[in-house]
């Protein structure tokens, strides 16, 4: 197997919506298709990639750096012992010549790659992406399932109540249990409201709603908040402040009873 070229590009996202501390309108996100030598049905085998569109377009370190070390790398030194593709020495190669720590942005266009290679690998092995990766990196034996839940609750220009209840019926008719919203954004009254209108949705019960602050919060405001909502019993409370606040995250996990959630916009080992 051999990687013969790499496609780049940003797609705008250009959304009205917002959290409680980025718009959407000027987001972008990085796409990247690798094209290898392996021909399947007449057509070169691809792994395709994206980035989160909570993060902007990593475009100009993958085009000076993460891509031109991966095109570049010696013919072999991608593979392992069987000849697939080893994601490790992948990662090396993108990674040379950089300086330990500052993960941030770098983190994010070696994320978008490191998506599109394990796509074309499990491509090439004929595979489903989470049996690929039982086999190689887990006991082989995937989950039949697994959890997962519906994001969305953004506040929008003209959003009402009626309209964020109807978005989360949306989410329910399409067979998820518990859903997700944005809160933060608005002042906490109004955010208090737009809790109590999704819970109604889901029948009274709390627990099948969790609440997202995308790091905006202070301290002081995010112990206000946990006080206001730990009677919902809410799925939990997540991104109160600041990532690399531990101290605020160590006192809300001391005062409120609930699940917190964390960790997402952390970019190091």
């Amino acid at each position: 197997m051999k990687i013969t070229n790499v496609y780049e590009g940003v797609v705008p996202i250009s959304s009205s919506i917002r959290n409680a501390w980025i718009g959407f309108s000027s987001m972008d996100c990085s796409i990247v298709a690798i094209e290898s030598d392996v021909i399947r049905d007449g057509k070169p085998v691809v792994g395709y990639g994206f980035n989160s569109n909570g993060r902007y377009s990593a475009g100009e370190i993958l085009r000076r750096r993460v891509l031109p070390r991966l095109l570049e790398a010696e013919p072999g030194s991608l593979l392992d012992e069987r000849g697939g593709l080893d994601h490790a020495k992948a990662w090396d190669v993108m990674m040379r010549n950089e300086k330990p720590g500052g993960h941030g942005e770098r983190s994010v266009a070696v994320g978008v790659v490191d998506m599109a290679l394990f796509d074309l690998a499990s491509k090439i092995e004929g595979k489903p992406l989470y049996r690929y990766l039982s086999e190689r990196y887990g006991d082989g034996q995937p989950d039949d399932s697994v959890f997962v839940y519906a994001a969305g609750g953004y506040y929008a220009p003209g959003k009402t109540l009626t309209d964020l209840q109807d978005e989360m019926r949306g989410f329910l008719d399409l067979g998820y249990d518990v859903v997700k919203m944005k809160i933060g954004g608005a002042d906490l009254a109004e955010d208090l409201r737009r809790i109590e209108a999704v819970i109604d949705v889901l029948d009274g019960d709390g627990s099948r709603l969790a609440v997202d602050v995308n790091g905006r919060f202070d301290l002081n405001t995010a112990l206000e908040y946990g006080r206001a909502i730990e009677p919902y019993g809410l799925f939990w409370y997540e991104e109160i402040g600041d990532p690399l606040d531990y101290h605020l995250n160590a006192t809300v996990a001391e005062h409120y009873t609930g699940s917190i959630a964390t960790g997402e916009n952390l970019f190091s080992l």
